[in-house]
């Protein structure tokens, strides 16, 4: 004999129907408008695109401040190959001079690698610079030879120049944690002129921006200082407009602090203290 679950009984088989009889589908609109209340008419408004600003794509600028005018007609001719090994961070910059040095040069004379580690399996091209004996690190420190004083004949042979492109503490990071950036040579500037770049604030008077770096890096192994010069021109421009468009100068912190116009909290750290009072007495940092 077959039994059936009282329980079964009260429930309602049928998807189409509800317990009331009514149909599913007409209970579900109502459902619809009720949800929607007041809000119905909002989905027939037309929907705001927000276009990017067209960008410039030589000096990677919005097409409103391009920079291209002061660029040189024709791309620099160097023999010197430059790898700049660049902080993730620097992507998101705003006011970056890695594009607009790569816009004065050749292709292939300018390659951006972005990271924090560069392994050898990772970055096997970046390997075989690092081992090359053409290649140098630019790259401050007490093991690095001035790059000026260097009996070496750059003419001779095509030379590579490895540059790190990132804060101070970024690029003292990389450059510890990063062993082969300890293959090349290292070499430092001891003849750089202060910093151009007064759009951003440089631990001291004597840091340089990367474009810079490679504009005095450049004249020196190609022997000539034109190319200092046209690589600056840009940045000159760039610093220009934003100083003209309500931007402030911004004085290194090593002059600030000597001056006394630091208005930021002393750090408490040991090791930023430290760092502070070599500042003051210009020490190596």
């Amino acid at each position: 004999m077959d039994t059936v679950c009282p329980a079964l009984t009260d429930l309602n088989l049928n998807p189409d129907l509800s317990q009331d009889g009514d149909s599913v589908s007409d209970l579900d609109d109502q459902t619809k408008v009720e949800d929607y209340g007041g809000f119905a008419d909002l989905s027939e408004l037309p929907i705001e695109v927000s276009d990017k600003r067209p960008t410039c794509m030589r000096c990677c600028r919005p097409v409103k401040v391009c920079l291209c005018p002061f660029l040189p007609a024709r791309p620099l001719q160097v023999s010197t190959s430059l790898y700049i090994v660049q902080h993730p961070a620097e992507e998101s910059r705003v006011l970056r001079t890695v594009p607009l040095l790569a816009a004065c040069l050749p292709p292939g004379k300018c390659k951006v690698l972005v990271g924090r580690r560069f392994s050898e399996e990772r970055y096997p091209e970046l390997a075989t610079v690092c081992k090359d004996q053409r290649t140098l690190i630019l790259y401050p420190g007490s093991g690095a030879q001035n790059l000026e004083e260097l009996d070496q004949n750059f003419s001779e042979s095509e030379h590579n120049v490895i540059i790190i492109d990132g804060t101070w503490s970024q690029a003292k990071d990389m450059f510890l944690r990063n062993s082969l950036f300890r293959l090349p040579k290292q070499v430092q500037l001891q003849s750089a002129p202060s910093s151009q770049y007064v759009i951003r604030t440089q631990p001291t008077n004597m840091c340089l921006s990367t474009l810079e770096c490679a504009a005095v890096t450049l004249s020196i192994m190609e022997k000539d200082h034109n190319i200092q010069e046209v690589l600056l021109r840009p940045l000159q421009a760039l610093c220009s407009f934003q100083l003209q468009h309500g931007a402030q100068i911004h004085h290194s912190k090593e002059h600030l602090l000597r001056t006394g116009a630091y208005d930021r909290p002393m750090p408490k750290n040991k090791r930023k203290i430290k760092r502070m009072q070599r500042l003051l007495t210009n020490q190596n940092i």
